[in-house]
Order: C-alpha cells, then structure tokens, then sequence
C-alpha cells in the first residue's frame, strides 16, 4: 500500500499514541494541537504524581468504566495496564507499584516521558504543528486557523483526539461540537466527572475547617462502599474519596434531585463498641472530650458531626454511634466542569464502528475523552485514553488497507 497521508487533530496521549502506531505502520502522519506545545494537560497531571495505570486484576479494571466498560473492552485488551509500563519503560521511564495499586513513573514526573516519546515519534518521521486550531470542514478538507492565518489541508483520513470538557485553557475545551453537530453527529453532553460537590456549610465551619482533610474514613454511594480520604473545601468537598463516588452522586442528583455521600468516620471499630465507648463516657464532660476519648475522634472529623447531626443525638451514645459510622453529607449539586479533573459524555458509541470511525464520516475517526466515556482516576483514565489511540490507529489502518 502507498504512503497515506493521515491527520491527527489533538496531541494528548490518545492522538500521540495514535500518531506512534499509525507511523510504524508506514503512514504519514502530521499531529496538529490549538496550544503552543502538545500534551499540556498531560503534563499537569504528572506534576503531583503521574498515574499511569492501575494494578488491579484486569478484570476489575476492565470494569471501571461504567456503562461504556463493553465497548472500551477491545481495546483494553489490546493495550492492558501490563502493556502501558511496558510501553512507558521502553521510553526510558521505569514505573512501581504505590501501596494504593496505582502504578507510577518511578521519577513521579509525566515531563520525562513526554519528552523521550515526543523525542522517538520524530525520529519515526510523525510531524507535530502546534498552533493550529481546528475550525472545521471545506468540503473533504480541514481548516486550521494559525498565527499565519487560514489553513486548509486534506488527508486520505483524519483521526480526532481533542479531548473533553475539562481544563479548556490547556485545550479541552469542546469547541469542537457544534461542528460534528452540523454533521448530525449525536453527542451527549457534557457533565463534570470526577469532581467536588457543594454543600450547604454554615460559615463557622468553613471559616474553621475549609482545608482541612478527613483522613482514615470510607464512604458510601450507589456506586459502593471504599476507603480513602477527602477534603473540606469552602463550597463543599473535594478530593480522591469523593471523586470515586462522583459520578454515581451526580447522576442521583440529576435523576432525584438529592444524593448524600454516607461517610464512616472511624472505620476500624463497630457500632456497638463505639456506642459502649461513648456510654462510659462521663455526661458531665465536654462533648468534644467524650468524642476524643470515647470514639478517638477530634478535629475536622468532631467539626463535621456538629455541624451535620442534630443536637439529641449528640448526646445520645447509640446514635451518636450510628451517626459516626454513617454519617449523611447532603449534597447541592456538582462542582463545575472547568474544575473537574475529567467529563463525561462526547461522541455517543452508536455513531462509531467497531475501528472507531464516525459511520457517517467515512475516513473520520475519535479517540480519547471526546467519547462517551468516564473512568475515576488512578491511571485508568491515562490507559484508556492510550488504548482507544491506538484502537482507532488500527481502524485507520484497516480501513485504509480496504480501500
């Protein structure tokens, strides 16, 4: 087959990755990104600790997509979490196991790898054109707006990673939408994922305890019972624990109108010896020193049980027992989209085939986070956006191959 000339709009991980498979297959490939360099967002997440991937048993992980768990399935068995570290060590970047399963570079940084991938898709020939903002069809060609002005360019296929809804100043911006709408392309809207929620806290608790992070504890939603830690911020509450449960809140918020995230505040001990504990306790003491030496709670944990129980119970050991192991934290709405670490919604899964090709846009296909996928984070988000890169490469090169 003669050299193809391919386009890939978007230079995050899934249209880098799709650059990387594309040009090993002969193909030329030209990546274009709106932003001065690739990969921003990527970068950003690597400055606290890069997850690259989870080591879970697959299974599991394979499951952690919700609805679209099914349809990401293919691709994630071509491109297990086993085979990302192995991707990232054959760029130099050894990874380890940290104690909460995630996987990360062993330098905790996402700017080397970066660096030694950008450094090997040159040397496989793929070119990278920053500064170029896609802004739609002429006919059968893309228009790029640059700092030379209007660009038009064709392509015997085109491949699009641009992203979600989250972190537009770093390119995820959506912008893309309206103009796959105007091809009747059907796309679900976008929605805050992984994200904080608000709630109702009176400004003393605020004041007092906005920062302050609840540690040791498991929480409970319809999307189960685990353990962690989150914050209390200003508006609410943020942080790993919660965003697990995130996307199981939000849509009970949206279907219900109310969701409550059930915290247990002392995991390691039952109901029925917090509530002895608590019964010893002299009346005549402060409630916050029967809270200390009864249940080993004090702090932000004391703070948040003030403001959240009635005052009978407080005072009453079997359901202040019941309170500190179920703990309700009422919940207003999501925080939003631009803070949230991640989306959901995008490209709905009927619009693509099996080689991830817009049916009606034939030689048009997607990847990444501007499908109708979400994920919680711990690298399964990092790994499914690699694995639908190189799935929709394959379909390129398959589709291409038939023609």
């Amino acid at each position: 087959m003669a050299e193809k000339q391919i386009a890939i709009i978007g230079g995050g991980p899934a249209g880098l990755m799709a650059a990387e498979t594309l040009s090993l297959r002969g193909h030329r490939i030209t990546v274009y990104d709106s932003m001065p360099t690739v990969a921003r967002k990527f970068l950003l997440a690597g400055k606290s600790g890069l997850n690259i991937t989870h080591s879970e048993d697959y299974g599991l992980f394979a499951g952690r997509f919700g609805a679209a768990s099914a349809r990401l399935r293919a691709a994630l068995d071509d491109f297990r979490p086993d085979d990302v570290r192995a991707w990232a060590e054959g760029l130099g970047t050894e990874t380890f196991v940290g104690s909460s399963g995630r996987v990360f570079p062993k330098a905790m940084k996402a700017s080397p790898l970066l660096r030694a991938w950008l450094a090997r898709l040159e040397a496989q020939g793929v070119g990278i054109l920053t500064r170029h903002r896609w802004c739609g069809f002429d006919d059968r060609r893309l228009i790029f707006e640059t700092p030379q002005g209007r660009k038009v360019a064709r392509y015997d296929a085109v491949l699009l990673a641009l992203g979600g809804a989250s972190y537009a100043r770093l390119g995820s911006d959506a912008a893309w939408v309206s103009r796959l709408r105007d091809k009747e392309i059907d796309i679900a809207a976008f929605q805050p994922a992984n994200c904080g929620f608000d709630v109702t806290w009176s400004a003393a608790f605020s004041e007092r305890f906005a920062g302050e992070p609840l540690k040791a504890v498991t929480a409970t939603s319809p999307a189960g019972t685990f353990p962690g830690e989150f914050v209390v911020s200003k508006t609410g509450i943020e942080g790993s624990l919660v965003y697990s449960h995130a996307a199981s809140l939000r849509d009970r918020l949206a279907t219900r109108g109310e969701a409550s995230l059930i915290v247990d505040l002392a995991p390691g001990r039952s109901v029925e010896r917090l509530a002895s504990d608590l019964a010893r306790q002299d009346p005549k003491a402060s409630f916050s020193n029967r809270l200390r030496k009864g249940a080993g709670i004090e702090g932000v944990k004391a703070g948040l049980l003030r403001e959240l129980a009635d005052p009978a119970s407080l005072s009453h050991p079997d359901r202040l027992a019941g309170l500190i192991k179920a703990l309700p934290i009422p919940l207003l709405r999501p925080r939003p989209i631009a803070e949230a670490i991640s989306s959901a919604g995008g490209i709905r899964w009927d619009e693509l085939d099996d080689g991830y090709m817009l049916k009606k846009l034939p030689g048009m296909f997607a990847a990444g986070e501007m499908i109708d996928w979400e994920a919680p984070t711990g690298g399964y988000l990092l790994t499914a956006c690699l694995a639908t890169g190189r799935a929709a490469a394959k379909g390129v090169d398959s589709w291409l191959k038939d023609r």
